[in-house]
């Protein structure tokens, strides 16, 4: 039974609306939509399309929402799915950006934030564990995540790190039916992933075509921009960030965040607090965490020219963080299932997973250090923490945030609430 567009649309609307949690959280969301409540598409090649969108850069959860689209009603399923599941959190990021620009300098709103800034720092420390678990298998994964976290510290470029990641793990390929490829307990294995696919496939040449158009839609803009600009316009290097972004960024949100802050830093579109509140805001909105770039463009936009160009940059930057979703999707999806048996594609996804726990215990430190502590200690490339500047409030506030989502597996939002209510209750106690 062909699925109706209109039904498609009501339901990737909802996820949309309702993804909250994360990757993990969507997944788990669209796993209950479109397998056990719709039955649309079977478990096992729910599992398959989610092996295949962790092979991709880029935001995994609205890959694999386009996946599911195209294989349902071919480019227009897929482009009702992957757009829905982004535009409801990208409007809220849009508004919460604005208020945050004209009211986050107020005290009380200022004290809120720094609260906030101590459920990041725990966030980021449960993101790190969640990693490493999945991650950290074999001693040559060890080895690759210590080598990416010393490598970055000692200023090695990000992109380049995932891609001698990804060399490495093609060289070591991962034997068929052992190992997990993707970082859920929603992945299954990839012997699992040869069930009988319940509607006929999309054709491959259709997708291709449309692979095109979308590379061709991808690019316009910043081409556009360029010619009429300059590419010393902020917006044309807002593009230029985001695009190359997209082509390299494995393992999601966390894993681009300290690359992204050095580089929006050093153009002065924002600083590292700023960047640890736009965290802050995106994990309190549904959608993809990697919505956090909608709010670097926004205050690249504000910084450079007022509000009509923070508006142009945060649409470039969702434009050029999530189109090219469709480039791979549209690409790589008819040829998916042979990918999937490719033992050398699975060695270098294993490897990436590696490297992103390097990257993130780097992040980990860059936040911690600009989050908790007034002074940082620069020792070459890499900022450390000076301990004699410590909030020690703060410190305590994230182990307690830490302690509450680890152990506890306490609610997101709720983490994020109490430890607003603690900023605002130090600042009030502190008059």
């Amino acid at each position: 039974m062909l699925v109706p567009l209109s039904t498609l649309f009501a339901e990737s609307l909802k996820i949309g609306c309702l993804g909250f949690g994360g990757p993990a959280g969507q997944i788990a969301l669209m796993h209950r939509v479109f397998v056990d409540e719709r039955k649309w598409i079977d478990d096992t090649r729910f599992q398959h399309m989610l092996a295949f969108c962790m092979l991709l850069p880029g935001p995994e959860a609205q890959q694999l929402a386009t996946y599911i689209g195209w294989r349902l009603r071919g480019w227009a399923g897929a482009l009702i799915a992957g757009w829905m599941f982004v535009l409801p959190g990208a409007l809220i990021v849009l508004a919460l950006s604005w208020l945050y620009v004209n009211y986050g300098e107020v005290p009380l709103v200022a004290a809120a934030f720094d609260g906030i800034k101590c459920a990041v720092v725990a966030l980021v420390a449960e993101a790190l564990l969640k990693v490493g678990k999945r991650a950290l298998k074999t001693r040559t994964a060890l080895l690759i995540a210590v080598v990416t976290f010393f490598a970055l510290v000692l200023g090695a470029p990000f992109p380049l790190v995932i891609i001698a990641a990804a060399f490495v793990g093609a060289l070591q390929p991962s034997p068929l039916g052992k190992g997990r490829v993707g970082g859920d307990a929603n992945t299954s294995s990839l012997a699992e992933l040869d069930s009988p696919s319940p509607q006929p496939l999309p054709q491959g040449g259709g997708a291709l075509s449309q692979a095109f158009l979308w590379l061709i839609l991808w690019l316009a803009p910043p081409a556009i921009i360029a010619l009429t600009l300059g590419t010393d316009h902020v917006l044309f290097q807002i593009a230029l960030l985001f695009s190359i972004l997209a082509c390299v960024t494995f393992g999601g949100a966390y894993a681009l965040l300290a690359y992204l802050t050095t580089e929006a830093a050093a153009r002065g579109w924002l600083t590292p607090a700023q960047m640890i509140d736009g965290l802050g805001l995106a994990e309190t909105t549904p959608g993809p965490l990697i919505l956090v770039n909608e709010f670097v463009g926004f205050l690249a936009g504000w910084s450079s020219g007022g509000l009509a160009l923070a508006v142009a940059g945060a649409a470039i930057a969702l434009w050029c963080t999530f189109a090219p979703s469709f480039v791979w999707i549209f690409a790589g999806a008819p040829f998916a299932e042979g990918l999937q048996r490719n033992q050398r594609a699975a060695g270098a996804l294993n490897a990436i997973t590696a490297a992103v726990l390097g990257v993130i215990a780097k992040l980990a430190l860059f936040f911690a250090a600009h989050a908790l502590f007034a002074r940082q200690i620069s020792v070459g490339p890499t900022e450390f923490p000076d301990l004699a500047s410590a909030h020690w409030w703060m410190v305590a506030l994230a182990v307690a945030a830490g302690v509450a989502l680890i152990r506890f597996k306490a609610n997101l939002l709720l983490v994020l609430a109490v430890c607003a209510a603690a900023g605002l209750a130090a600042q009030l106690l502190s008059l």
